[in-house]
């Protein structure tokens, strides 16, 4: 039996538990104290997956924070917009402030690289100081070096993989980066810090979907969720890359998933309307199908991130 951190409320009378690592929100069978809580990860799997799209809350159940635009790797596929600008630390730890009290259960941290950030840790503790979780998505790059200092500010690290082998990952990301990104994931575990794999899905590596899942076994990852590449960022002279939703999973049906190993597919149509905060402080929010991304407004309060009504983000 694995304890480990979630985060919990109802909504409209239906008892949500957010889990950290793979992303994901489940439905309780019953009612569960407000908050961060910590639950057997055996139990929550076997609740059923609920999405925001179906509950029509203002208040995203999960929210994206992208405070560094800066990276060691350059990836073909990357969301991100280096254009924008980074804030400064005092205004990171505001924006981390704002984001813990705006309810959402899960808060993670992405970039850009944020083991680049001195402060990492720091904001990771001040986000889930609200009552949620936290979490850090990461090339895992520096991760072997920072993951014990990273144990006590995280609930879940995501590590991006996006082949089963050094030599189709170093295609996409870089020479080198497979191995740092599987030292990184041991050293994690070892620190008792729950790993996720986050793997693009493009055309050119749907081959390696079932290895990967055989891989994050082997490296005591909890699971591999398959993220369908958008059309954003750098990611938007990759069109031809795209595989359609139902392309997707029925390529995620036929991955056989060893052990205790789980494995989920992020959709587009997920995907659209999750909410971003990025470097520049600035709400974005997926669009179109999530084939684009829109800035709304500068965060300031946390109600500049509620969603319009009817709408919802990714689970």
């Amino acid at each position: 039996m694995m304890v480990r951190a979630f985060a919990s409320r109802t909504e409209a009378g239906i008892h949500l538990v957010y889990d950290p690592a793979a992303e994901l929100t489940r439905r309780a069978p019953q009612s569960l104290p407000p908050g961060r809580c910590f639950l057997d990860d055996a139990q929550v799997r076997s609740w059923p997956a609920v999405y925001q799209r179906e509950l029509a809350t203002r208040v995203p159940l999960n929210v994206c924070w992208s405070p560094i635009v800066r990276c060691n790797l350059v990836c073909p596929q990357c969301l991100d917009d280096k254009s924008v600008a980074e804030l400064r630390r005092g205004h990171r730890a505001r924006i981390a402030g704002i984001l813990a009290g705006c309810g959402a259960l899960g808060l993670d941290i992405s970039g850009g690289e944020p083991l680049l950030l001195p402060d990492l840790a720091d904001l990771g503790r001040a986000l889930r100081g609200g009552g949620g979780t936290s979490s850090c998505t990461t090339n895992g790059w520096h991760l072997a070096r920072r993951a014990g200092e990273l144990a006590g500010a995280f609930d879940a690290i995501r590590v991006s993989l996006d082949g089963p082998s050094a030599g189709s990952h170093d295609r996409i990301r870089g020479a080198g980066s497979f191995e740092r990104a599987c030292e990184g994931i041991r050293a994690a575990v070892h620190c008792g810090l729950p790993v996720q794999i986050h793997y693009t899905l493009m055309r050119s590596n749907a081959a390696g979907m079932q290895a990967v899942a055989d891989l994050a076994g082997t490296l005591g990852a909890t699971g591999v969720t398959y993220l369908q590449m958008l059309p954003i960022g750098e990611g938007a002279a990759l069109r031809e890359e795209m595989l359609s939703d139902a392309e997707a999973t029925a390529l995620l049906g036929a991955v056989r998933p060893r052990g205790e190993v789980t494995v989920r597919l992020r959709t587009r149509e997920i995907a659209d309307h999750f909410t971003v905060v990025r470097a520049d402080g600035k709400v974005w929010r997926n669009t179109d199908g999530a084939q684009r991304i829109a800035a709304l407004t500068d965060l300031r309060v946390p109600g500049d991130l509620h969603l319009p009504a009817l709408e919802g983000s990714t689970p």
